[in-house]
Formats: C-alpha cells, structure tokens, sequence
C-alpha cells in the first residue's frame, strides 16, 4: 500500500501520523494492500478553488475525497494482466480550516486532521452522510477507526516503554544482549 502525503498548505502537519491513520482505515476495511493513496494538504485559497468547482459551493471546506479506480476483480477484462498498483483516490484537507474546527471541538489541530483523514478514506470507499441513516453509519464507523488506531498506538507507545525499561534494568544488570 502506498500513501503519499504532500504539505502545501503552510501549516506543519505530522506527515507519518496522517499516513498511520489512513493505513490503519484501509487495512481495516479490507483494502487490497495494492492500492495507492494521495493525501494532499492545502491553503484556504486552493481549497475554496476545489471546492467551488467541484462542489459549487463557495468557500473552503475541511476535506475532499476524490475517487478514482475501481478495485473490483469482477469489472476487469478476463485477459486484463494482474491487478497493480490502483489509485484509490485523493484526499485533500485543509489545515487552516480545520484548525478553526479543532479549536470549537475541543482538541488539536492533529486529532482534527486524523478524523478528516479517516472522514476521506471512508468517502473513497463509497460512504456518503447526505442522509440520517448514512451519516449515523458513516461517523460510527469513522469513530470506531479513529478509538482503535489510537488504543494501537498507545499500546504500541507502551510496549515500547517496557521495552526500553527492560533494557535499562538488563544494562544495569550486566545482561544487556551484545
């Protein structure tokens, strides 16, 4: 799986987080590991182009998801060679905007870009929330990805904790592996 993030929008944002969150939606969700993803993050500016376009309505939004191909065996020729590399699609976000959305939340500006980050996979993988029904399941699902990937990451954080504890007290200890 191949997830590219470019930073255009002038704001620092923690690249490898952005890249860990949407690895974690998509193998998940069962995303063929074949598939490549585009994250981009943007000015207000070129958000509002995007979306003005796109969407015909003005002003920047948080996020954008762009689909692209198909991933489903069945839509191939049968003489089509095997699957490669598909792109998936595009996410776009837009820092400075949800920077103004964090702060009315109640937490940072990386937990916001995490949530619109997951927010965009499940909108390339065909969920939408136009409807009661949609957004109920969509946001569930979006919350049930976000509290998983952050309990993986804070056992991960934990285990590596011990794991340096355990090399001190061997070190002190003269067992240290060498």
């Amino acid at each position: 799986m191949s997830i590219e993030v470019a930073n255009e929008s002038g704001i620092a944002v923690d690249e490898s987080l952005i890249v860990s969150v949407a690895r974690y939606a998509l193998d998940a969700m069962g995303v063929s590991p074949a598939v490549e993803l585009a994250i981009t993050a943007v000015s207000t500016e070129a958000m509002s182009e995007l979306h003005e376009r796109w969407m015909d309505e003005p002003g920047p939004t948080d996020v954008m998801a762009f689909p692209m191909d198909e991933l489903a065996e069945d839509t191939r020729r049968p003489d089509a060679p095997d699957l490669g590399p598909a792109l998936l699609g595009d996410i776009v976000l837009c820092p400075a905007f949800a920077s103004d959305q964090a702060r009315k939340a109640g937490h940072g500006l990386p937990d916001e870009l995490h949530l619109l980050t997951v927010h965009g996979v499940l909108h390339l993988l065909g969920y939408d929330h136009g409807e009661p029904d949609q957004e109920r399941e969509m946001f569930a699902l979006q919350d049930k990805l976000l509290g998983e990937w952050r309990a993986a990451r804070e056992r991960a954080a934990r285990e590596e904790a011990q794991r340096r504890t355990d090399a001190q007290v061997l070190g002190a200890a003269g067992l240290e592996d060498g």
